[in-house]
């Protein structure tokens, strides 16, 4: 019977599982006394303590591979799986003999989405690595990804930052979809690191001069009147400087503001500015994901010379419905999201905020005071829709407006813009996106006081259709094509007389029309272990079409001829080849050194009356008389991680070379002008630097802080005398901190503090008498600078106590901008003494000191 048993066992272990072992063998525990053997080694040092025998395949190199694993004990069992898993291998016992035999190996595809457990939102850059492979792949901005693999059993771990990581052993043996959703992260407050999206993300991502910013970090930031703001938490980037004290506008590595694209939800938005440019019109509770790229630009994205900031909206939560807002000093803020149905196919998001001055002014006793009108709203909504596992659809809009009214005179302004999206899989390796997008920004101007009420309007108007293709060709190869084709309208000044007493005659600025396509591919190639390079080409075209009138210019910019094109004529064009070229090397696990190159260029450009975030631009477009921007940037960087990658920190060296670059004579005329064109000047301009960035992702400390060196010069002709000048935002030092710590599990501090030498500034230096008249004599253009600015800003946020069974969360901050009170130049004008004409004095406005505000948060 006892023989009968024996041999039921063996057919039994023959016929099922070959990786099972017998209750004895279990019991085996082999010890290793060195970190790695070969295969050969390891087989002897298990039948030494074990007794059992082996055989593997001889028509192979096999005997001599290595497998790591460390000083320490294992069950034999365990220790089989390793060998399995790192060699790829196949095994099977029968009493005390071990088989192992080589696994036919074919490729397969694992593929899927990566989204966050308690939401349902996907996860834009979640990262999906094969172990055994050290190969891995990212999530696109839909959560998708696709990875092709040898056939064979892997451990397969997907990560990202705040979520837990999800690890397993998986046999892979035909193309697989695999969709996970990752838990939230449980933090404890000691002293362990959480490591970030993926171990070293920063050094195996084959992107540099990119930085994505969790909204989770941002809303920890010291905030502005209680605002916690995307755009201010950017202008702390290294490379990154504000345009103006306050304001949303920013120039990236010496650019102007208006070289920056910014997307929201594919949808180019062209006024990013609330209150004057005090807050952006980017609501936290809304956006998903933010990320900026300084250089080293993706083919499919063009336009810009300087930046990419690529904003994406939240999809809603598919899980339950919920709620978040805040109840701010100047504002107050409500998001909405849930699922609708019961099948999690179908999610909705909702979210809307208004200021409040208005209402405090209502107050006053003050009848100048308590007739004035001063707010702004916003409201984002979205709806997307999982029709089957390969098609899904998206719909997202966006609505915001400023309004201003002070006695007689009003003014309004603002953007919408609307996204319909289609993602469709056509297999587990070719994903499209097809896009439908509208934007529009327009500004109204009135003022209704007797003979000089009239009522000035301008606006902007994109219509475009994107198709983006994904194909995930193998491990070593994800290539991108696609192209977009995007129809402009320019309505840049309307004015006209308003009411009977008016003596305001119609003016109106000449409107256009333009075209504007693009067609790329790129691929991203795995070249060894070490080496990945990116490569693409970019070829864009515009078109100038009609309804338009042309002016010919003499050489003193004087008007001598025009010419108008009939409605619908193509008139002007413009093509470009951009290509785009970067490559990453890694030196070990915690350290690459990566470059790029990128040629961009820029059909549209901005006028505008300030740098400090006034609503009344003007966007005009490339024509026969203004030629497209162009840019070539070089960057080099090397990249490093420390404690665990829980510290990650870059150098980056850059330059640009940019032609065609568009600056404006002096005292140039910009608004409700027929004839801008002839206030422009052309050159070119080059900048340079390098900068240093350290980002923290400890347990109980995050943050980041950063120094840049930068220059920043143009020649112009007709500028300066045609001699080089300092750009606008020609900043040669640059220190920035954003920095938080978690006090307890419900109190948190956070500070910013920024440091930069001051702005280039054309000053009077001396001053001539004319027919009894002084009149101001200035100096070369931006040769002098305003004092250096620095600020500190301070917050605390305060969690209420969490209460079993309760849903309601809630928390306090409160925040200190300009904590120490500097008083930072925001205009410098030169007056004439009052009691001596012969005098002149600077006159320095400031605009902040201490603002301390209050906000109440919430989320249900």
């Amino acid at each position: 019977m006892k023989h009968i048993i024996l041999t039921l066992s063996c057919i039994i272990m023959l016929l099922g599982s070959t990786n099972l072992l017998s209750q004895n063998r279990i019991n085996n525990i082999i010890k290793t006394e060195k970190n790695s053997y070969t295969l050969n080694e390891l087989m002897n040092l298990i039948k030494t303590q074990s007794g059992y025998n082996y055989t593997y395949p001889t028509d192979s190199d096999l005997s001599q591979k290595t497998i790591n694993l460390g000083k320490k004990e294992y069950a034999l069992d365990l220790l089989l799986d390793k060998i399995s898993l790192q060699l790829q291998l196949k095994y099977r016992i029968i009493e005390k003999q071990i088989s192992f035999k080589t696994i036919q190996k074919k490729t397969v595809t694992i593929s899927g989405y990566i989204r966050d457990k308690k939401t349902g939102e996907d996860l834009i850059g979640a990262a999906c690595y094969i172990k055994e492979l050290a190969s891995g792949t990212v999530s696109n901005v839909y959560g998708f990804y696709s990875l092709s693999i040898p056939s064979g059993k892997y451990t397969v771990s997907y990560s990202f930052l705040g979520n837990k990581t999800e690890e397993s052993i998986i046999e892979i043996e035909e193309d697989k979809v695999l969709t996970v959703e990752l838990d939230n992260e449980s933090q404890q407050i000691n002293e362990v690191v959480i490591t970030g999206e993926g171990a070293a993300k920063n050094i195996k991502r084959n992107e540099m001069s990119v930085v994505k910013l969790p909204v989770s970090t941002v809303k920890k930031l010291p905030a502005l009147m209680g605002e916690v703001d995307l755009i201010k938490a950017i202008q702390m980037l290294p490379g990154v400087k504000p345009a103006a004290e306050g304001g949303t506008g920013f120039s990236v590595r010496g650019g102007n503001p208006d070289q920056n694209l910014i997307l929201l939800d594919e949808a180019p938005v062209y006024n990013a500015s609330h209150l004057l440019g005090f807050f952006s019109i980017f609501n936290n509770d809304a956006i998903s994901d933010l990320k900026l790229y300084k250089g080293d630009i993706p083919a499919n994205i063009g336009g810009r010379l300087s930046s990419f900031l690529d904003i994406r909206m939240k999809n809603g939560n598919s899980k339950k419905f919920s709620g978040s807002g805040g109840i701010g000093t100047i504002s107050s803020r409500l998001t909405l999201e849930g699922p609708i149905g019961k099948n999690d196919k179908t999610s909705f998001i909702l979210s809307g905020r208004r200021s409040y001055l208005d209402l405090f002014l209502r107050l006053s006793s003050n009848e100048d005071v308590n007739d004035n009108i001063i707010y702004f709203y916003d409201l984002n909504a979205k709806i997307n829709h999982r029709i089957n596992s390969k098609n899904r659809i998206f719909i997202s809009t966006y609505f915001g407006k400023d309004k201003f009214k002070n006695n007689d005179s009003q003014l309004s302004f603002g953007n919408q813009t609307l996204t319909l999206r289609w993602n469709h899989l056509f297999s587990n390796k070719l994903f499209s996106n097809t896009s439908l997008l509208w934007s529009k920004y327009n500004y109204e101007l009135s003022n209704s006081s007797g003979a000089n009420a009239f009522k000035w309007d301008s606006k902007l108007e994109d219509l475009s259709v994107k198709q983006d293709f994904n194909y995930f060709l193998n491990s070593n190869n994800t290539i991108k094509f696609g192209g977009i084709f995007t129809y402009h309208k320019f309505e840049p000044g309307y004015a006209h007389g308003i009411g009977e007493e008016s003596f305001i005659s119609e003016y109106k600025v000449n409107n256009s029309n333009a075209l504007e396509e693009a067609l790329f591919v790129s691929n991203e190639q795995k070249i060894g272990e070490r080496l990945t390079l990116k490569y693409g080409i970019r070829f864009s075209m515009f078109n100038n079409i009609g309804k338009g009138t042309v002016y010919d210019f003499n050489n003193n910019y004087e008007v001598t001829d025009s010419t108008i094109y009939k409605s619908g004529n193509i008139y002007n064009t413009y093509t470009n080849w951009e290509p785009r070229l970067g490559a990453k090397y890694s030196l070990n696990e915690v350290s690459s050194v990566k470059m790029s190159y990128s040629r961009t260029s820029q059909y549209m450009q901005l006028a505008q009356n300030s740098s400090g975030g006034m609503p009344l631009d003007v966007w005009f477009p490339s024509s026969p008389n203004v030629k497209p921007q162009k840019s070539d940037q070089y960057a080099i960087g090397y990249f490093r991680n420390f404690k665990d990658n829980a510290i990650e920190t870059s150098v980056e060296l850059y330059y640009k070379k940019m032609k065609n670059t568009v600056d404006f004579k002096d005292f140039a005329n910009l608004l409700l002008n027929k004839e801008l064109e002839g206030e422009l000047r052309f050159g070119s301009s080059e900048a340079y630097g390098i900068e240093f960035m350290a980002q923290l992702n400890l347990n109980r400390l995050d943050g980041w802080f950063g120094y840049t060196y930068a220059s920043t010069k143009r020649t112009v002709a007709g500028i300066n005398k045609g001699n080089t000048y300092r750009s606008p935002y020609d900043v040669p030092h640059d220190i920035k901190a954003a920095l938080s710590y978690q006090l307890t599990k419900r109190t948190s501090i956070s500070a910013n503090f920024t440091y930069s030498t001051g702005k280039p500034i054309t000053f009077p230096t001396g001053r001539a008498e004319y027919q009894g008249a002084f009149i101001k004599i200035y100096s070369d253009r931006n040769s002098y600078r305003l004092p250096d600015y620095h600020r500190m800003d301070l917050a605390l946020t305060v969690k209420n106590k969490k209460k079993p069974n309760r849903k309601w969360e809630g928390e306090w901050n409160f925040s200190l901008y300009n904590a120490y009170g500097r008083k930072n130049p925001w205009v410098v004008n030169f007056v004439q003494d009052e009691n001596d004409p012969k005098k002149i004095y600077a006159e320095k406005t400031y605009l902040f000191t201490f603002v301390p505000s209050v906000t109440y948060n919430f989320k249900f």
